[in-house]
């Protein structure tokens, strides 16, 4: 089954992600492929240093990220 695309976000329901939350997303991408598995090249140290410098940098150059607001936990049971 191909992957259909995710429905646009309701305008209302997004906030501005913040530079932590940037470098995290970019750290993690850095670190493991598409799949989830770990890329290989033994740059894991540089990784953190990377993502921080690339948020900070998207910081000052204006860029703003948008990312849905969490919604409610779904019950279980």
């Amino acid at each position: 089954m191909a992957d259909e695309p995710l429905p646009p976000p309701d305008i209302q329901q997004l906030s501005a992600a913040t530079p932590e939350e940037i470098a995290e997303i970019l750290a993690y991408a850095l670190r493991y492929d598409e799949r989830g598995k770990p890329r290989k090249g033994g740059w894991d140290f540089a990784v953190n240093l990377a993502a921080d410098r690339i948020a900070e940098h998207m910081r000052r150059s204006g860029l703003v990220i948008l990312r849905a607001r969490s919604g409610r936990p779904h019950s279980a049971g």
